[in-house]
């Protein structure tokens, strides 16, 4: 989508600023002074309101806000609890990231049961093993696996509602398993509707090369973002520190870690982020980690998401695909996009667009996608050689 721009500036209005056209000797023309307004009003908010915490910080990641990589504590003093998960943070940050001559990238499964692209995802990690890990939390039922590759991969899993702080509890089960395996290097959350949108080699360079981790984590100001805050969070969680974004992340060693290593502020959202507490529907999985990580390390997050989801119909839950949707151009398109997008849910419902950077290059936003039908199984089978080669 692009922008229309407001004023433009044409050869009359040139003149007019360069100083060409007559005026009264000592009279201060009235542009100058709104422009030198305008810069020191802006010279003021940048200092109050570092980059690392504005909307073209959101999407200019990868590395354009490594000078903000220090972790934003406040400056008032702490509590005992605070200054212990403090050190604990800044110790991991500091400690230099682990090499491994077999460095793998963990899948982690987050389903209620059977997982029905799994002949999919077989035909995604084929050839590549001694590369990668699956983990499944299968939350209902236990499934049945097809594939030898998720074949006695299933976790101890727990009950999990949805919006409620059990599916947090459920992400960090999935990265605790994980970590048990010195050699996963990266961690990436799909759900049972996920697949992926390029071949495992390219996702492998992807999440390798790069030093972030890639979580969503964005400013909403309307009622589904800020408005789900609440004051029992203070002082440890204040209002201008809370986030939003997709719970579907990739992220790196350093990063899982301090997720496990954390109990002080996750604390504050299994308690005060829930549905219907205090009049508010807050989900904690779509702000337990944006707020957490925004906080203790806002320029080592890409703040964005790798798992394209679609919410252009403006409802609950993102659109789904059927068998009709898919074609190669499809899936071409999602796998060529470049560009982020955040909504607000403010009444305005402002768009923000930035470009995907990768280590500083602009690349595809997007490694898989969701939400997908079962019954688009056999199409994505057809074709996956042919996108995924792209």
């Amino acid at each position: 989508m692009k922008t229309t721009c407001p004023w433009q500036l044409n050869v009359k209005d040139f003149r007019i600023m360069s100083g060409l056209r007559k005026r009264p000797h000592l009279k201060r023309p009235l542009w100058i002074i709104i422009l030198v307004t305008f810069v020191i009003i802006f010279l003021i908010t940048a200092y109050v309101s570092p980059l690392s915490s504005s909307t073209a910080c959101y999407f200019f990641s990868s590395g354009d806000c490594t000078l903000y990589q220090s972790p934003s504590f406040p400056a008032r003093e702490l509590s005992d609890e605070e200054t212990i998960s403090q050190v604990v943070i800044k110790e991991i940050l500091n400690t230099p990231p682990i090499q491994s001559a077999d460095s793998k990238i963990a899948f982690l499964f987050l389903t209620p049961g059977t997982l029905p692209f799994e002949l999919l995802w077989d035909k995604f990690l084929r050839g590549h093993e001694g590369r990668f890990s699956v983990y499944v939390h299968a939350s209902r039922e236990k499934p049945g696996h097809t594939s030898q590759y998720f074949i006695d991969r299933d976790i101890h899993s727990e009950n999990v509602d949805w919006g409620k702080i059990s599916m947090v509890d459920a992400e960090r089960r999935l990265l605790a398993h994980a970590l048990l395996d010195p050699d996963n290097l990266q961690f990436v959350l799909l759900s049972d509707s996920c697949v992926p949108l390029h071949n495992f080699d390219y996702v492998y360079n992807y999440l390798m090369h790069t030093n972030v981790s890639f979580i969503d984590c964005f400013v909403d100001l309307g009622p589904h973002g800020t408005g789900r805050y609440s004051e029992h969070m203070m002082p440890e969680v204040e209002k201008a520190a809370f986030r939003k974004g997709s719970q579907w992340f990739s992220m790196k060693r350093q990063h899982a870690i301090i997720v496990m290593a954390d109990s002080l502020y996750y604390s504050k959202f299994r308690l005060y982020c829930k549905p219907n507490f205090e009049g508010r529907n807050c989900y904690a999985d779509e702000h337990y980690l944006p707020t957490f990580f925004n906080m203790i390390d806002p320029g080592g997050i890409a703040n964005r998401s790798v798992t394209y989801v679609d919410w252009s119909e403006g409802k609950w839950h993102p659109r789904s695909f059927r068998a009709e949707d898919i074609s190669f151009e499809f899936l071409k398109n999602l796998s060529s996009i470049d560009d982020g997008i955040h909504i607000t849910s403010d009444p305005k419902r402002r768009v923000f667009y930035g470009p995907c950077l990768w280590n500083n290059v602009k690349r595809p936003c997007y490694l898989f996608a969701r939400k997908f039908y079962p019954d688009t199984l056999n199409r994505l089978l057809i074709n996956f050689s042919n996108y995924t080669a792209l």
